[in-house]
């Protein structure tokens, strides 16, 4: 099959790869989609709190400002053109003491900075007003964030990526990848099949820095080396009857968000997730946390009860930065610097993923017709 010859491969189909899937299936053919799973979507696409973010606490300038931006608009956009459930619910982020006020302050002059410029102040009263069961001394309102069924977005891609020709095989695993100076080629499952590519986008989400290493590119040289922080979620029953996704200040270098009360599409209120770097990809959630997450929660909630709470889910964030190390941009990146034309590496693609991934896959097409 070493003879098979495709103009563009993608290896993931996280919500990302399918959606550069069917950006590239709509301008390129003989576009092919590898993922080693049984279907798309299975690991971080499908273990995430489902928000579609504003854009509000990046650096500005970096990709993920922007991509979050474009991505909050383009993300409604397709929700209403394809009948995609979400609402947009809004998110208040609530400040619980002087101190937390103030950082209030750098976060609105962040995100407009970054182009949101809808964001709001809210007071003691104006939260209590919105929110009976919500104590916050101040709050921020922005009311472009929202929730969405990523699995039926997931879908969409998935159904319009076959239907403009792309091919996509499960339980394909890239095991090898050789260049030769014009073309890869990829071995799957150990040599199974081969084929070659003329350009290849690397989107494999938690083993993107692997992928890139087989491919050839020294990922410790390059910065690439992901660290995995893992997340967990509990859910509440009975559970506060909430309107809006309720997040308090983010913590120091926003390695996480802090333990947010996010509602699905349901109303069904989840709270969570943690920061944890670990050294495995393993998804138990037990108990142990419960007292931490019932501190963290009743800070902004203080009705809750620590008996209410249930351990439910958990997800792995593909992260470019460790413990306590200055913030990461994405890394999406067309490798001909280092010897690797027609290579495209997606590394760090964390959250906001979701809310960005339509304008990721859009920058990915800019990079590919520089390749074709």
């Amino acid at each position: 099959m070493a003879d098979d010859l495709f103009n563009i491969t993608i290896i993931g189909a996280g919500v990302v790869g399918l959606a550069i899937t069917e950006e590239l299936s709509a301008k390129y053919s003989n576009v092919l989609l590898v993922e080693k799973n049984t279907t798309y979507g299975q690991e971080t696409s499908s273990r995430h709190s489902e928000v579609i973010h504003a854009g509000i606490y990046y650096p500005a300038g970096f990709l993920k400002a922007h991509c979050c931006r474009e991505g909050n608009r383009l993300l409604y956009e397709i929700c209403r053109k394809r009948d995609i459930p979400h609402k947009m619910l809004g998110k208040l982020i609530v400040a619980t003491n002087d101190e937390e006020n103030n950082e209030l302050y750098k976060i609105k002059e962040r995100a407009e900075q970054n182009g949101v410029d809808n964001l709001s102040f809210l007071s003691q009263n104006q939260v209590r007003a919105l929110e009976p069961e919500v104590r916050a001394t101040a709050a921020l309102l922005s009311p472009s964030t929202g929730i969405i069924d990523s699995h039926s977005l997931m879908r969409s891609f998935y159904v319009n990526a076959q239907s403009n020709g792309a091919v996509i095989a499960f339980r394909s695993e890239a095991t090898a990848i050789h260049f030769d100076n014009d073309k890869y080629e990829l071995e799957i499952n150990n040599g199974e099949y081969r084929f070659r590519t003329r350009v290849l986008v690397n989107c494999a989400g938690l083993y993107s820095d692997k992928v890139a290493a087989l491919a050839g590119i020294d990922i410790e040289k390059e910065g690439y080396r992901l660290k995995y922080c893992k997340g967990i979620y509990f859910s509440a029953s009975p559970a506060p009857k909430l309107k809006h996704l309720i997040y308090p200040v983010p913590t120091n270098n926003y390695e996480g968000l802090g333990t947010h009360a996010t509602l699905d599409l349901s109303g069904r209120v989840r709270f969570g997730p943690d920061t944890e770097y670990v050294d495995n990809l393993e998804y138990t959630v037990n108990d142990d946390k419960k007292e931490a997450f019932y501190q963290a929660i009743r800070r902004y909630l203080p009705e809750i009860k620590m008996k209410s709470l249930n351990p439910e889910m958990s997800g792995i964030r593909p992260k470019l930065q460790g413990p306590g190390e200055p913030y990461r941009d994405f890394v999406i990146k067309e490798e001909r610097d280092p010897g690797y034309p027609g290579l495209i590496n997606l590394i760090g693609i964390e959250s906001p993923g979701l809310t960005a991934c339509i304008p990721i896959a859009r920058h990915v097409s800019s990079l590919v017709e520089g390749c074709l």
